[in-house]
């Protein structure tokens, strides 16, 4: 059941995945979570650091789309408005097999040489297994600290703790 939930890969940061790592797993195309994963909530725009890493992926030939939970519409607008990526919100992780397949497809891409990336075990990596793809977990940049999140982050515990020990962070 743990290795259900639990990531395939694990980075520190959205940018320590390098392109040479992405190929040498065969992974063509991401699937990336915004919030909190690759910018903070209050961040409206990529900045120079977002744009690089992914500038890096389109120079490489990795496929990249947004699948976010942000029930903002204009967040998830405005965010991508520099980048032209296939871009969704309120797109109801983990639940989200639709949504991801359009991605996919919108990206001539499959589930096989695929990875989803997030930073939260329950939506972006379960979204990500529930359609057999990879994953890649990264530490939330900001943590929330409301009742909520810290409910799900003491659920995440043991999920995270089968993984490091099973594997080292990369």
């Amino acid at each position: 059941m743990l290795d259900y939930f639990s990531p395939d890969y694990y980075f520190e940061r959205f940018d320590k995945i390098s392109v040479e790592f992405l190929k040498k797993n065969g992974i063509k195309t991401l699937l990336l979570d915004i919030d909190n994963t690759l910018a903070p909530y209050q961040q409206a725009e990529p900045d120079e650091q977002i744009l690089s890493w992914l500038n890096d992926l389109k120079d490489n030939g990795i496929g990249f789309a947004f699948i976010s939970n942000n029930t903002s519409g204009m967040r998830v607008k405005r965010f991508n408005q520099n980048i032209g990526a296939p871009a969704y919100g309120d797109s109801c992780k983990p639940f989200a097999s639709k949504t991801i397949l359009r991605a996919l497809s919108e990206l001539s891409a499959d589930v096989e040489t695929s990875a989803f990336m997030g930073d939260q075990i329950f939506t972006d990596i379960w979204a990500g297994k529930r359609c057999g793809m990879r994953t890649i977990l990264v530490p939330p940049i900001k943590d929330l600290k409301n009742p909520f999140f810290r409910f799900k982050r003491w659920l995440e515990k043991p999920i995270l703790n089968h993984y490091f020990s099973k594997n080292s962070i990369t």
